[in-house]
């Protein structure tokens, strides 16, 4: 073969493989705590008695659809008739519909409301999640199922994800054999971690829920899992459960992120009414890989803030979420001056809240 022959079969060896190797990416979204007081499933009923929510998410759902993979954390139950809300939930089923209508893709479940209605309406909200074709994790209905589904293995643009998803009780009520809710036990997790890297996932991600309510730093528990899942080679931590933001801690070393821990996102829509409760936040985490022998990185990793809009419009509540970064004027009907001030109070403690550093 003569010297030109040689550089051209180089050259067009070198195309091929640029135009079939080309760099694959995933941007993840992560959602706080998606809740149904009872003042929420009033406000969605209509006249023929159906219910609606499309209206809640109609300002965040442009945000939420652009990720390749869109998780929620769903705290609440399809119970079925008759609806309650807090201590117990039972939600209608239209608000699984519109959360996926949104967006989401991912609806995460071992959350300490699992077990609200029972057995009997952890099933049904499965068999619903699963008829509305919504990929969900952290409750079964058997043995067999979790063995069959867990850890839950996700593959978008060419990476392949496991997500584990665990609780810290569901309450003192607990879900009758077969079914199961996940609860945060290091052996297990250990095991189930082992289990994951049988598929040679390119990530793990945990999401977890766990802390203390209403607090806006994490416990000496939470550091002490987080410690437990970075060591075991979980590099995405999302953390769900007392209703208000934590800090996120960012493991970097030479411009590179090893690991990324959102202790809380805080509520994504709810009737809560505490101060820093009224909202949550977005995280948005993209991650790649230059070719199919490559690892994962994380590329970059953002927040957003989210607030509900809780107001009355022809004499009945309605519930509406809105980005904090959206300019005032797309927002209708128009925002009072006391609704301005509110959406950025909570603004402001959040930003004071995401400036503590996280200490060991």
């Amino acid at each position: 073969m003569t010297l030109r022959r040689l550089v051209v079969s180089c050259f067009l060896l070198v195309a091929f493989y640029t135009c079939f190797a080309q760099k694959k990416e995933v941007k993840l979204l992560f959602a706080g705590d998606a809740m149904q007081h009872m003042p929420q499933v009033e406000s969605a009923r209509n006249e023929r008695g159906d219910y609606r929510y499309d209206d809640c998410f109609e300002l965040v759902k442009s945000r939420i659809s652009s990720a390749d993979l869109a998780c929620v954390n769903f705290e609440t139950v399809l119970a079925g008739k008759p609806y309650t809300g807090y201590p117990t939930f039972s939600s209608p089923d239209e608000f699984a519909l519109a959360l996926r209508e949104a967006g989401f893709n991912l609806f995460v479940q071992a959350n300490n409301h699992a077990a609200d209605k029972g057995s009997k309406g952890l099933k049904r909200t499965i068999d619903v999640l699963d008829s509305f074709g919504i990929k969900h994790t952290g409750t079964f209905s058997s043995s067999e199922s979790r063995s069959l589904q867990y850890p839950l293995i996700l593959i978008r643009n060419g990476i392949r994800m496991a997500f584990l998803n665990y609780v810290y009780d569901t309450n003192g009520i607990r879900a009758k054999s077969p079914s199961i809710v996940n609860l945060i036990d290091t052996i297990q997790m250990r095991n189930d971690i082992k289990m994951a890297n049988l598929y040679h996932p390119d990530i793990i991600i945990a999401v977890m829920h766990w802390g203390e309510e209403y607090q806006t730093y994490p416990t000496a528990e939470q550091l002490k899992l987080t410690e437990f899942l970075k060591r075991n080679g979980v590099r995405i931590v999302i953390g769900h459960h007392p209703h208000v933001i934590q800090p996120i801690l960012t493991d970097s070393a030479q411009n590179e992120i090893n690991s990324v821990v959102f202790f809380s996102l805080g509520n994504f829509i709810s009737n809560q009414q505490k101060s820093n409760t009224d909202g949550g936040m977005i995280a948005e985490i993209t991650i790649s890989k230059a070719d199919d022998n490559s690892p994962v990185i994380i590329d970059s990793v953002r927040h957003s803030l989210v607030w509900v809009r809780k107001f009355f419009e022809n004499k009945k509540k309605r519930y509406l979420l809105i980005p904090t970064d959206l300019p005032l004027e797309q927002i209708h009907p128009a925002m009072s001056p006391a609704e301005i001030q509110k959406m950025n109070a909570f603004t402001s403690n959040a930003l004071q809240i995401l400036n503590h550093r996280i200490h060991y």
